[in-house]
């Protein structure tokens, strides 16, 4: 059985381009639900659980980054061939990757509250590496509970974080975090931006304390084809903290990208 056949996939919409999700280290497909509650009308919406996530089983073996974007890769070739790719965090990360291996697969991009990779900083590896003899010690629920309210702005309603811990708490579980955690860690996408051809939009929280708008800025700039925009009042889960505003500018995106009348992104 394929790591396709055995992923699990949350879909929504039946029309349209196909719209993959890939989500953070820390979550899972329920971190998209505005965008698949609203997207979805537009587009055939596909939120996944990574391997070793959620309800996806365990991978056979170690996964590094390349093993995650392959994955990403069989999701949408099983779903027909090509899709537009919305990343955030470490999702953005294996999207870019995905770009760089199968660009015949991604039609565009959305990177949001993302960064090339932990490996572009000895200190950031070894605080990403750090995280899985946490996660051991404390157990899913306490680790999500120290982590999670990170991911929101200081503003974040108490109903947001309470979300944010409790699919953290769902999706994590080692190995796969280890994996996940790992393939972070040792990422360093900076020689590989501008040989990504897919038009890209790269988004980023006002108020994100994790990866913060510098890291997106050096993906914006290193990519060939780029718009960035900075999400007012949204911490490192702009995607969920301003589901609105957030899913606006994707549609924007996503209406640029798939109209063959109007330019692609340029940088400015």
């Amino acid at each position: 059985m394929t790591t396709a056949a055995k992923t699990y996939v949350e879909e929504a919409g039946t029309d349209g381009p196909l719209l993959l999700c890939l989500h953070g280290i820390g979550s899972s497909s329920a971190s998209f639900a505005p965008q698949l509650a609203t997207l979805s009308d537009r587009f055939r919406v596909a939120a996944w659980d990574a391997p070793g996530y959620g309800r996806s089983p365990d991978p056979d073996g170690p996964l590094h980054l390349d093993g995650f974007a392959d994955a990403a890769a069989e999701v949408i070739l099983a779903r027909g061939g090509s899709a537009h790719v919305l990343g955030v965090s470490w999702g953005g990360v294996i999207a870019l990757r995905l770009a760089v291996r199968h660009p015949r697969l991604v039609r565009s991009l959305v990177v949001a509250d993302s960064s090339p990779g932990s490996g572009t900083d000895p200190e950031k590896a070894a605080a990403m590496r750090a995280r899985v003899p946490e996660l051991a010690s404390l157990g899913p629920r306490a680790f999500a509970e120290r982590r999670g309210p990170r991911l929101v702005s200081a503003d974040a309603s108490a109903e947001l974080v309470r979300r944010v811990v409790d699919t953290m708490a769902a999706a994590v579980r080692l190995p796969g975090y280890a994996h996940a955690a790992e393939s972070m860690a040792s990422a360093d996408l900076r020689p590989d931006l501008a040989h990504i051809t897919a038009p890209a939009l790269v988004l980023c929280g006002d108020k994100d304390q994790v990866t913060g708008p510098d890291a997106a800025q050096a993906l914006a700039g290193g990519l060939h084809k780029a718009a960035y925009v900075i999400v007012k009042d949204a911490g490192h889960l702009a995607n969920q903290e301003q589901p609105e505003r957030f899913n606006a500018w994707v549609l924007s995106h996503l209406h640029i990208a798939t109209n063959p009348n109007t330019d692609h992104h340029t940088k400015g």
